[in-house]
């Protein structure tokens, strides 16, 4: 299928779950316009460096505008919810400002879920985490998540960088992707004071 693509270094979106954007670049103002002309869908995919045409990572996530905000000088705020994840077979020779590729939609696990052990393996990681970073979370709320909502969507918001947040929109499982986070936190938790840089790039 071909994908209109929204190409975005650090930011990835998974199925079910929501990204809020704001589009103010001329390029994706024609974008939104066309999608919103045609089925509301767009992928959200990261580039593999910075710079203009750089090359794309081989995994984004298809999403679909729910809500949109047309502001009065041209830019838009929108709400795009996940659909599929997708891999890029090819990118298209296209006349639009906006990148196009053809890809296809990957197939997700029909009921993910944890097995007790890794969820707590899990929670306890993130604790440690959160207050090694000084971040405050309210865990009651985290505790009532499904596995899904919570793995997904703390891959969606950690901190990371581009390297390992697209290895975790990569992962084959939800399983996988949580082992993967917990040794993410653990490395990137690990980072020396005095240089904030750790990246596994």
């Amino acid at each position: 299928m071909r994908i209109s693509i929204f190409p975005l270094t650090g930011v990835i979106l998974f199925p079910g779950l929501q990204l809020p954007l704001h589009i103010f670049e001329p390029r994706y103002r024609a974008l939104v316009k066309d999608a919103l002309a045609r089925d509301r869908r767009i992928g959200m995919i990261q580039p593999q460096r910075g710079g203009e045409g750089a090359p794309l990572f081989s995994v984004g996530c298809l999403g679909k505008i729910e809500e949109v905000e047309a502001l009065e000088d041209g830019r838009f705020n929108l709400v795009l919810e996940g659909e599929a994840r997708f891999r890029v077979i090819e990118e298209l020779d296209v006349a639009t400002p906006f990148r196009q590729v053809e890809a296809e939609l990957l197939a997700e696990e029909l009921e993910p879920v944890l097995s007790p052990i890794e969820r707590a393996g899990f929670e306890r990681e993130a604790r440690r985490f959160a207050s090694a970073q000084g971040y405050a979370v309210d865990w009651e709320a985290v505790t009532r998540l499904d596995d899904e909502s919570l793995i997904d969507g703390t891959s969606q918001i950690v901190p990371f960088d581009a390297a390992a947040k697209q290895a975790l929109l990569e992962a084959g499982s939800l399983a996988e992707r949580c082992e993967l986070l917990v040794q993410l936190m653990q490395f990137f938790g690990r980072r020396d004071s005095d240089d904030p840089r750790v990246t596994l790039q």
